[in-house]
């Protein structure tokens, strides 16, 4: 029997809870995360013909692909349609509920079905898989069981390997989502990079917020046509410079007779030839050569460094060194590349 003198004071008993409670917090959540990626690895060595043969499928309709699932599945399959979407394979989330209640038309003879069912008898799936049965749509099914109704007739079936869930009470869908959100996500990048979809095309499908702003390129934000500051090398200055206080970028560029950029006049040129018998010269007799440029595809950020790197403030949009437009640094600034 333990002695009064052996018991730990009250505030000793208090500082040992605390400490144990956070690790026993942590000793579970490293034991879920060590699970879950038990069950990737496992996922990762259990891929065979059957993702080749889903990918040729995905690829090869003319149509969409339509994402469906139950429960936490639906909500897998949500997130499945849009990353497929958003990396150049469209596609959208259709309720299996809502399916049976008319979205059926929602899914056309050229799509294409991926349909999640951890057990793959979810019988909220039965409307769906008869559907494609009847109109001949491709189905792929993802599920854990080999054997189930799913399975059995999906075009292409990507059976999961068989891993305990995280939850304790081996009940609540952990691991096997996990895994169906990784085969969605394995399935969308190898179609992008079978289609060879590119930062731009990603940047098309993203033109909001940080992403998009980075992915800009000078073509988005410069300014062409009439709006560039040009003349030609025997331009008199006085014509220059309303052509400059026109188009206010603080520069304009001089081309040859072939429409060829040679040179660039700043108001800073004109404030150092200024002269009584300025107006008089011509553009070619003031211009500074070798004018700073930059390639239409380049990005945003990269024509705001070379900026100010060179302590300027306009670079001219060339190709086969003919100018296709102008970018200010204000340009860069307003579109969010700072």
């Amino acid at each position: 029997m333990t002695s009064l003198i052996d018991c730990p004071a009250a505030g000793e008993q208090d500082e040992t809870l605390a400490t144990a409670v956070p690790d026993r917090d942590i000793a579970s959540a490293v034991r879920v995360l060590r699970m879950e990626a038990n069950a990737l690895t496992a996922l990762a060595a259990s891929l065979d013909g059957a993702f080749t043969r889903a990918l040729d499928t995905l690829g090869g309709i003319a149509g969409r692909v339509v994402v469906t699932g139950m429960g936490k599945s639906g909500h897998v399959a949500r997130k499945i349609a849009a990353t497929l979407a958003s990396t150049g394979t469209p596609a959208f989330f259709v309720h299996p509920g809502e399916a049976s209640h008319g979205d059926l038309g929602m899914i056309a003879r050229e799509d294409a079905v991926i349909a999640l069912s951890n057990s793959g008898e979810t019988h909220e799936l039965s409307d769906v898989i008869a559907y494609t049965r009847r109109f001949a749509i491709p189905l792929i099914g993802v599920t854990r069981r080999a054997g189930s109704s799913l399975a059995e007739q999906s075009d292409v079936a990507l059976v999961l390997p068989s891993a305990p869930e995280a939850c304790p009470l081996g009940l609540a869908p952990t691991t096997s989502t996990t895994m169906m959100l990784a085969l969605g996500d394995a399935l969308a990048v190898a179609l992008l990079e079978r289609r060879g979809f590119t930062a731009s095309d990603f940047k098309e499908l993203h033109p909001g917020g940080q992403l998009g702003r980075a992915l800009l390129k000078v073509t988005d934000v410069m300014h062409k046509g009439d709006d560039m500051p040009l003349c030609r090398l025997h331009t008199p200055l006085s014509d220059v410079i309303l052509e400059m206080t026109a188009k206010r970028l603080g520069c304009v560029g001089v081309l040859d007779d072939e429409g060829v950029l040679v040179g660039v006049i700043t108001d800073g040129d004109l404030r150092r030839h200024l002269k009584p018998e300025l107006l008089a010269e011509r553009a070619d007799s003031i211009l500074s050569p070798r004018p700073k440029t930059i390639r239409p595809k380049a990005l945003v950020v990269e024509a705001l460094r070379e900026m100010n790197e060179k302590q300027i403030t306009s670079l001219f949009v060339i190709e086969a060194d003919r100018p296709l437009g102008v970018v200010h640094i204000h340009d860069c600034l307003r579109a969010g590349a700072a």
